[in-house]
């Protein structure tokens, strides 16, 4: 296994250095990358960015907002925070088989002794039963890759905030708000790990995951990205985690609107309708997929709206490729008028 160790505090610039590293070298072994942020929101990429954050609190509080290639939730991060990423060949994991990628994580923790760590769910890291960690995955020219967050010691006062949390999902997981199921990790860990910095928490979880005794047995694993690398880099940071479009994006008022919360994921589809006909689709959610839906919008864009057309459209596409785990036949009732 490869690691690299990322010196930016910006989300953005290091969302675009895993995408860079993902899509254009090539690793004979895994690979891990670590880095730390300042505040920050990342909503997931079939997400509705602006009913996700509270946005006058966020302006008001210099907290960066960007969004991922990958699904899933929205998250709020800051320096109290360390991400990680695993990626690997797409034949080595099955998509959406986050047990497997979080499990080398959950060990270093129990070593460190956060005993009661554990996957939970579809994507959630649990300590006690509360949440500790998010994670997303996302698919490309044969390569996955699944990344998360690590609540070390996170202002979660600032977090609940600065996120809106659809009322369906909190509903759906039996609590009563997202300040009484999130948690930091620090009191959860060895008293000789309490008092660790976020960078010194990331170096002791880089030495469990190579079972190492110091940083130098490992430097021969350290990938370095080389100034040229780094041109293409921030080329990426231009076309995807600076653009406005890419985090924002544009919508028309919806003349349909319908949604639903499954155990893999919300699905919210939404259609603009002139003279019968499909003028306009988006489908908000944060459900994970190997495809982008875009496919999806774009055959359904100019197709009547009725139910019938619409379900032929469907039936062209195995939508478990685009919304995993959520059954064929649910989806289809949520698509139709």
């Amino acid at each position: 296994m490869y690691y690299v160790l990322m010196k930016d505090r910006d989300i953005r610039d290091n969302l675009a250095t895993e995408q860079y590293l993902m899509n254009n070298v090539e690793f004979d072994e895994p690979l891990v990358l670590f880095y730390i942020e300042k505040p920050c929101i990342i909503v997931g990429r079939n997400q509705n960015t602006l009913e996700e954050i509270n946005s006058d609190y966020v302006k008001d509080n210099n907290i960066t907002v960007t969004r991922r290639i990958s699904g899933g939730g929205a998250v709020y991060q800051d320096l109290g925070n360390l991400c990680f990423s695993f990626v690997v060949n797409s034949d080595d994991k099955n998509f959406g088989d986050f047990k497997s990628f979080t499990q080398p994580i959950i060990d270093a923790l129990h070593d460190m002794g956060a005993t009661t760590a554990e996957v939970s769910g579809r994507n959630d890291l649990l300590v006690d039963g509360k949440k500790f960690s998010g994670n997303a995955m996302y698919s490309r020219n044969g390569k996955t890759f699944s990344h998360g967050t690590l609540s070390l010691d996170v202002d979660l006062n600032v977090l609940t905030d600065a996120l809106k949390v659809a009322k369906d999902k909190i509903a759906s997981k039996g609590i009563k708000s997202i300040r009484s199921r999130v948690t930091n990790l620090k009191p959860y860990l060895d008293e000789k790990y309490q008092n660790l910095s976020t960078e010194e928490f990331r170096d002791r979880l880089l030495l469990e995951l190579f079972h190492a005794n110091s940083v130098d047995e490992i430097k021969d694993k350290e990938y370095i990205v080389s100034p040229e690398q780094q041109k293409e880099i921030d080329k990426i940071k231009e076309d995807y985690y600076y653009n406005w479009d890419w985090v924002y994006g544009k919508s028309p008022e919806f003349t349909a609107k319908q949604r639903k919360h499954f155990d893999m994921g919300t699905v919210d589809v939404r259609y603009n309708v002139a003279d019968g006909k499909i003028d306009h689709v988006e489908i908000y959610g944060d459900y994970f997929g190997m495809k982008d839906s875009t496919d999806i919008k774009n055959k359904l864009t100019g197709t009547v709206f009725d139910r019938d057309d619409i379900l032929k459209v469907l039936d062209s596409f195995n939508l478990d490729y685009y919304f995993h785990g959520i059954p064929q036949d649910e989806l289809s009732k949520l698509f139709t008028p």
